[in-house]
């Protein structure tokens, strides 16, 4: 479960400085890199640099590199349903239990546990693509490319205390908002009902469709919910806001390199009850739709009290 405190942000940005961002791939790639003590289970590490309860995206990235090292069939959908939080002091458990094997298809359930409690339960679905006449995507949104905007740690100056959460937080991808992030938004008093940023990994990423699935999903719960809250005006570290994710799916409609610049589209159809629900639409430099997210939280807003 990813959870945000009140004053918490919600992604994954840069840190200190952008030299940075080498030292936190190569310990996110260390991350993926999981232990296999036994058949069908595997142990995964957290990062250095960590938050309150383990990041969502990390726990659905380890759990794709585990089930994905149990077949050879590529994978097309991920369903993830957080539980309860990690402790980030803890190894993580994935025990992958395998639903079903065919020549062209495969199923997986990834357990993901920790002191005898299950985190999060992952559904994996692989399919050989096969030839479809029936074939369309919707169009890329017209935005900038991602060679002429600042990198997110440009973004941070001025706003260290605000968003100390998201300076000090690890950043294994390079992202470049085509609007402007949440933050800068608040400051200047402006809404908007959604959010697009280009998106990679810091470096280049082994020849390993595994890890390439397992950083796009990783990435895929880094700026999600801003949308939800954009729309309102609202800002992660301004305001006093709690979200915690509850399910997220990932859909793969192509095999993807995750090291090339992927712009992450995400808008919010509804917010209701204390929950929020966003969509995600991830393409990729030429346009080409290659995955669709669908993530609902817990979210919960805390107005400031008025002065009598």
């Amino acid at each position: 479960m990813t959870v945000h405190e009140p004053e918490s942000p919600v992604a994954a940005g840069a840190a200190d400085a952008p030299t940075a961002t080498g030292d936190d791939f190569s310990e996110f790639l260390d991350v993926l890199d999981l232990a296999n003590p036994t058949e069908d289970a595997f142990i995964g590490r957290h990062p250095s640099k960590v938050a309150a309860r383990t990041f969502g995206g990390q726990i659905m990235s380890q759990a794709i590199v585990a089930g994905g090292r149990t077949t050879d069939v590529p994978l097309h959908v991920a369903h993830t349903h957080f539980i309860r939080g990690g402790e980030t002091d803890k190894d993580l458990e994935f025990r992958v239990t395998r639903l079903r094997d065919t020549r062209n298809t495969a199923n997986r359930q990834v357990s993901v546990e920790q002191n005898g409690e299950v985190l999060a339960l992952v559904l994996l679905g692989y399919q050989t693509d096969a030839r479809n006449p029936l074939e369309h995507a919707d169009p890329a949104p017209d935005v900038p490319g991602p060679e002429g905007l600042p990198p997110v740690y440009d973004s941070f100056a001025g706003y260290e205390e605000v968003i100390s959460q998201f300076v000090e937080a690890p950043h294994p991808m390079d992202m470049r908002y085509t609007n402007d992030p949440a933050w800068i938004m608040k400051k200047a008093g402006d809404s908007l009902d959604y959010n697009r940023v280009w998106i990679r990994t810091a470096r280049e990423l082994p020849d390993d469709q595994v890890l390439h699935d397992a950083s796009l999903a990783y990435a895929s719960d880094t700026t999600i919910l801003d949308s939800i809250i954009t729309r309102h005006g609202l800002s992660w570290g301004f305001d006093r806001i709690m979200a915690a994710t509850l399910n997220q799916s990932i859909w793969y409609h192509r095999r993807v390199r995750f090291d090339e610049f992927h712009l992450y589209a995400t808008h919010s159809p509804v917010a209701a009850g204390g929950r929020g629900t966003a969509h995600g639409q991830i393409f990729d430099r030429s346009g080409l739709l290659t995955a669709s997210v669908t993530q609902e939280g817990v979210l919960k807003y805390f107005p400031a009290k008025a002065e009598s």
